[in-house]
Parts: structure tokens; sequence; C-alpha cells
């Protein structure tokens, strides 16, 4: 018995930094990093209201029928609002010593509120369309309502699946 613990110990002896590292490689990939990851952007009242919007629209073209519209988001959309940037900096001014930057968003006086001024806006983008309407399984239906998903959305029509209604 005395020869199966020597053994053991002579692998220990032998192994034991690679039994460390692979542990701590392990415990570092177990680790939690702090940030939740989400696959797709959470839904947003306006992506609720654009689809409510796209299935009023499409349910108008003629032999569209009853429609329901499901848009998977990219990215949400985005607003750039205008800072009001001031940069301090010391010592010399071809090579400072310490600098510093302050921003302030830019307000705007509205009457009774005070509103943001909005330099640029980024629309979502989209991943995927499916719609699902009573025509779906006619050629025609499906290119216009194709056409039209990829107009409003900007999808390629490989990205957009329209479907029959059960």
């Amino acid at each position: 018995m005395k020869w199966k613990t020597e053994g053991v110990q002579k692998l220990w002896d032998r192994y034991k930094y690679a039994v460390f590292v692979v542990l701590i490689g392990a415990g570092l990939l177990l680790w939690p990093s702090g940030k939740t990851q989400t696959l797709e952007p959470e839904r947003t009242e306006e992506t609720r209201d654009i689809q409510t919007e796209m299935e009023s629209i499409l349910g108008a073209i003629s032999g569209v029928g009853q429609v329901r519209v499901m848009l998977t988001l990219d990215t949400d959309g985005e607003r750039q609002l205008a800072q009001d940037t001031e940069l301090t900096y010391s010592g010399d001014t071809l090579a400072p010593s310490d600098y510093s930057r302050q921003s302030e968003t830019v307000l705007v006086d509205a009457g009774s509120r005070d509103e943001v001024v909005v330099t640029q806006l980024l629309y979502p983008t989209y991943r995927g369309a499916l719609v699902v309407c009573q025509g779906g399984d006619q050629a025609q239906v499906k290119l216009a309502v194709t056409e039209a998903v990829s107009a409003l959305t900007g999808l390629s029509a490989d990205r957009i699946t329209v479907a029959k209604w059960q």
C-alpha cells in the first residue's frame, strides 16, 4: 500500500504546477465578468409602436388580410445630444503637463421646462422581420409585403419572411 502513496506523491511532485495552472484557468473562466450580456436588445415602446403601425399599413395592401409583424432589433436607436465642452490645461501650450475636460449637456428653455438639444438622431437597425398574413401564400402578396417592409426598415429581402396566417 505504501508504494501507491509514493507513486501518487511522485505524480503530484511532477505535475503540481500544471494542476495549479489548470485550476486557475478554470476559475478565471467561471469568474463572473460583472457585465450581463443580452443576445437581443430590449424591446422598446417605440419598436412596438412601429410594429403596430406597420401592421395597419401592411393590412391595407390588397390581398394581405389580417397581419402580424415581428421585428428583431440589431441596435436600438440613439440620440446624440449637444455638449458644451470646456478643455483646460496647464503648462506649455505646445506640450501641456496636465489637462482636464468638462462636458455638460446643452439645455434650451422651452417655456415651463428645459429640453435637451439633439444633434443627431440614429434610427434603430433591424436584424430581421417576420410577417404573418392571410394572403401569405400568394406570390404577389409576398412580393408586395417584402418590398414594403424593406422600404420601411432598410432590411434586404433575404432578411424578411412572409408566411401564411393559419
